[in-house]
């Protein structure tokens, strides 16, 4: 590495400091490009948040084991106890060392982001802190993992109805708060939906938020790329793809909920075997994904077998000549070995039609989607509910009993449990 390159990341590095995240108070702002001018949002922020609520220092996280790794491997995730009160948390530990100075300015923005924020359907930050080379992020632990988490383990063929009713609410919630504050998130999908042990849903995946807000004022449009997104390109509505002058606003988000919709009901994300230009047209041309049941999928498909089916692709035409929807999503009276012979209601697939229309003007915000009947389905608290609809997939509860030192073999079943969770693109 030369020495102006070194010179140069370490000025990024020590920008991060400006943050007012580490214990330093600092008048100078700089490298704020992606989120200049952010503070004069459309609703007023208080005055602190969550962050500093646990203590900056290293010594008072017990590291217990690690989770994964993530961000090219600068990024080591550790499941950790925090001392003073023994609660366990998720600590993202991030090689600044070894960081690009691209890196540091994306996870800057992040970091910018977590600060304003304020919302119980985003995921908080309860610490950021620098503790030698390393960055420290410390954020809850979310003991059933991600809803793609869930999914790939436990709900292959999706979930029910009833229950992404309570899951896409907490994303709706997030994304109103989102949106009002003048932002858009870029990377709605199913692993940046995070589900505590207690059931409450929390949005994640801020590094790639976008502020609308410049000089104070709410810009129409915008332009910018989001960068490292090649994981997230099937979620990505086709205006953010086209990257033509028209642009592209919040409403981008909603379409992104259609796609994350789609992605819990059939249990796959759709588009997700194609190439990226195949689905860039697909997208383009007005290929519409659905959810898969009984209305969506011809009658000789459900006949056959789940992997010679055309249902595999997420994508459909339309509804086509079925039998009436009336089971929320549960598999119907004539259900064969094809796991989409069941029928999810109107009210859903009107929903996600909503969300997945071709001209962003057609899609409803956030605030509207709330309102949408597909919710009056939900009757109680997702901290009641969700566990229950949630089964047989349990929280990793076995934490209370870990004692790195005096119990070997419990820890080694908890990593047993972790080593399920998508860590990589499981976004703490």
């Amino acid at each position: 590495m030369s020495f102006l390159r070194w010179v140069s990341e370490k000025l990024s590095v020590e920008s991060l400091r400006d943050l007012e995240l580490f214990g330093e108070q600092s008048q100078a702002i700089p490298l704020r490009k992606a989120h200049e001018n952010s503070e004069e949002s459309l609703n007023p922020i208080p005055r602190r948040d969550t962050m500093g609520s646990f203590l900056p220092d290293s010594s008072a996280y017990e590291l217990l084991t690690v989770i994964g790794r993530s961000l090219e491997d600068l990024m080591t995730v550790n499941l950790a106890r925090y001392k003073p009160t023994g609660e366990h948390v998720a600590i993202r530990r991030i090689d600044l060392d070894s960081c690009t100075n691209d890196m540091v300015n994306y996870l800057q923005g992040e970091l910018h982001v977590s600060k304003l924020f304020h919302h119980p359907c985003i995921l908080p930050y309860k610490s950021v802190f620098i503790a030698e080379n390393e960055l420290w992020v410390i954020t809850p632990f979310m003991a059933y993992g991600s809803a793609r988490d869930i999914i790939s383990t436990h709900f292959a063929d999706g979930l029910s109805e009833q229950t992404i009713a309570y899951i896409l609410m907490g994303v709706l919630r997030a994304l109103e708060y989102i949106h009002q504050m003048g932002y858009v998130h870029r990377s709605v999908k199913a692993s940046h939906v995070l589900i505590s042990a207690d059931g409450q849903v929390c949005l994640s995946g801020l590094r790639s938020i976008f502020s609308l807000i410049r000089h104070g004022q709410r810009a129409r449009v915008v332009h910018d790329f989001p960068q490292y997104s090649v994981k997230v390109l099937p979620w990505l509505s086709p205006e953010v793809l086209q990257q033509n002058l028209q642009g592209y606003d919040f409403r981008s988000d909603i379409y992104s909920l259609g796609i994350t919709a789609c992605e819990l009901a059939n249990g796959h994300v759709p588009f997700k075997d194609m190439p990226a230009t195949q689905m860039l047209l697909e997208k383009l041309n007005g290929t519409v994904p659905c959810l898969l049941d009984t209305t969506t999928i011809p009658p000789e498909e459900l006949c056959m077998k789940p992997s010679r089916s055309g249902a595999d692709s997420g994508i459909c035409e339309g509804p086509c000549a079925g039998g009436a929807r009336h089971t929320n999503g549960e598999p119907s009276s004539f259900s064969g070995a094809n796991p989409y012979s069941r029928t999810f209601s109107t009210h859903f697939h009107a929903f996600v039609e909503l969300c997945l229309q071709r001209d962003p003007e057609k899609r409803p915000s956030a605030s509207t989607l709330i309102g949408h009947s597909f919710f009056k389905q939900i009757k109680r608290r997702p901290s009641e509910a969700l566990p229950e609809l949630l089964r047989p997939v349990s929280p990793i509860s076995s934490l209370e009993c870990i004692q790195t030192q005096d119990s070997p073999t419990g820890l080694a079943s908890l990593e047993s449990d972790l080593s399920q969770l998508d860590v990589d693109d499981w976004d703490f």
